[in-house]
């Protein structure tokens, strides 16, 4: 299980276990966004400091409709204890935790400051 909680602007945030492709190894705290398909977005900061292997651009639809190419990069993060290998987009924005992450598990928040939040395996 993976578990979390919810911040003062009533977000879901998990810290999530990255790896790069040499072993560096980073923390990060990352809003579970339900609008948003794709695994996972980094900071480009953070690509950069784990040496992510650039896997190309890919075409993102954003929440206001909008289409905007973003460079996607090859990660591996520790899902529930295991290493799983996802695609990372660099995007200047918080680090966000997509659908595509949270197939195959269940989703538990409490929505309130301070609140719970837990990604259980299904």
């Amino acid at each position: 299980m993976i578990e979390g909680s919810v911040n003062a602007s009533l977000e879901s945030v998990v810290a999530l276990d990255l790896r790069g492709p040499t072993g560096q190894a980073r923390y990060v705290d990352a809003v579970v966004d339900t609008g948003f398909s794709r695994f996972l977005t980094l900071p480009p900061s953070v690509v950069r400091e784990l040496g992510l292997p650039f896997a190309g651009a890919r075409l993102v639809i954003l929440a206001d409709g909008s289409e905007v190419a973003l460079e996607a990069y090859a990660a591996t993060v520790l899902w529930d204890g295991r290493p799983r290998e996802i695609v990372a987009y660099a995007a200047d924005t918080t680090p966000l935790i997509g659908m595509s992450m949270l197939e195959g598990h269940s989703l538990y928040v409490e929505v309130e400051d301070g609140g719970r939040v837990a990604i259980e395996a299904r």
